[in-house]
This record gives C-alpha cells, sequence and structure tokens, in this order.
C-alpha cells in the first residue's frame, strides 16, 4: 500500500464526516444566535453553554467508543434489538448526562455569585440544564446507534463515524435542547 493510497483512503472515509460537522457546527451556532432573548431572560444561561455542549460530547463520544469496540469485538449485533450490556451503556451515559449537566449548572450559579455576576436561580438553571440533558440524550443515543450500527454494517469503520456523528448531533441537538429547555424553565416560572 503507498502512501498515496492510504491518503485516498483517508480523505474519503474521514472527508464527509468532517463536513456534516463542520455544518452541523454552524446550525448549532444558528440555534446560538437566535436565544437573544432566552440569553438575556436567563442571566448565566450562556456560561452553561459551552460546558453543556462539552459534557455531550464527553459523555456520549464514550458511549459511541465503547459501542463501536463491543461491534469490532463481536459483543454485540449491529442491529437494533434488546441488549442487556447495551441498556446498561445507554442507560449510565443518559444519567451521566444528566449528572453532569446538573453539576455544571450549579458550578455557574456559584461562580457567577462568587464574581458578582448577575445569576438567574440555581432552580431555573437546574431545570434547564436537566430537561436539556434528557432532551439531547434521548436525541444522541438514537443517532449515535443509527450512526455506529448503519455504518459497521456498510463496511465503515464505527471509530470514523462515532467523533464526528457526536460532536456535530452533540451540539446541534444541545443547542436545540437547551433552547426548549429555556423556553420550558420561562413558561414554568
Amino acid at each position: 500500500m503507498t502512501l498515496r493510497s492510504v491518503a485516498v483512503e483517508t480523505y474519503r472515509s474521514a472527508l464527509p464526516p468532517l463536513l456534516v460537522s463542520a455544518l452541523g457546527g454552524l446550525l448549532a451556532g444558528a440555534i446560538l444566535g437566535g436565544m437573544e432573548g432566552e440569553l438575556a431572560a436567563v442571566p448565566g444561561l450562556l456560561v452553561v453553554v459551552p460546558a453543556f455542549l462539552a459534557i455531550r460530547g464527553s459523555v456520549y463520544g464514550s458511549l459511541g467508543s465503547r459501542l463501536s469496540s463491543a461491534l469490532h469485538q463481536g459483543l454485540v449485533e449491529p442491529r437494533l434489538a434488546y441488549d442487556e450490556r447495551l441498556a446498561r451503556a445507554v442507560a449510565a451515559a443518559l444519567l451521566n448526562g444528566l449528572a453532569a449537566s446538573l453539576v455544571a449548572a450549579t458550578l455557574a450559579v456559584g461562580l457567577l455569585h462568587a464574581l458578582g455576576r448577575p445569576v438567574a436561580p440555581w432552580p431555573t438553571l437546574a431545570l434547564i440544564a436537566l430537561a436539556g440533558a434528557a432532551m439531547a440524550g434521548v436525541a444522541l443515543i438514537g443517532t449515535i446507534l443509527v450512526v455506529v450500527f448503519v455504518g459497521y454494517r456498510r463496511g465503515a469503520n464505527p471509530d470514523d463515524l462515532v467523533g464526528p456523528a457526536v460532536t456535530t448531533a452533540g451540539d446541534v441537538f444541545g443547542m436545540a435542547a437547551l433552547f426548549l429547555a429555556t423556553r420550558l424553565a420561562l413558561a414554568v416560572s
């Protein structure tokens, strides 16, 4: 195998997911740009956004990597059927995402209070973080399962797909979920 053939194969497999990832990032930015009213109504929400999105990448990237490894090892089948090991991994990812989002909201409130900056009450940011984490988590789990299983069945290396899929879906679903969760929190307060 020549260096040129390796480079061509690498770009052929990596470039499409990376282009989709770039477009997804732009869409997430457009959602954030459209949240001016929500950001003004919930002081401190903008501080939560980067942590919230990073949590999606970390938690669900780990799930995608575990799923990819399990496929390579033959521990799970590439189909959407109930599997105890898969169900536990999905539940753990969802619970970790919820817990980490609650911690991020709590730290944001504490940090902003310590800095003397305006911040929404903790219950408001906690509700936004938890509701957003739940909505984004469900969407991300579905996305990861479909991308990894379908990619694997079509002969793609799921390790090449997980990173771009999780970052793109995490940003887009994360921002959309934060937007909806903020609207929900504002409606109930």
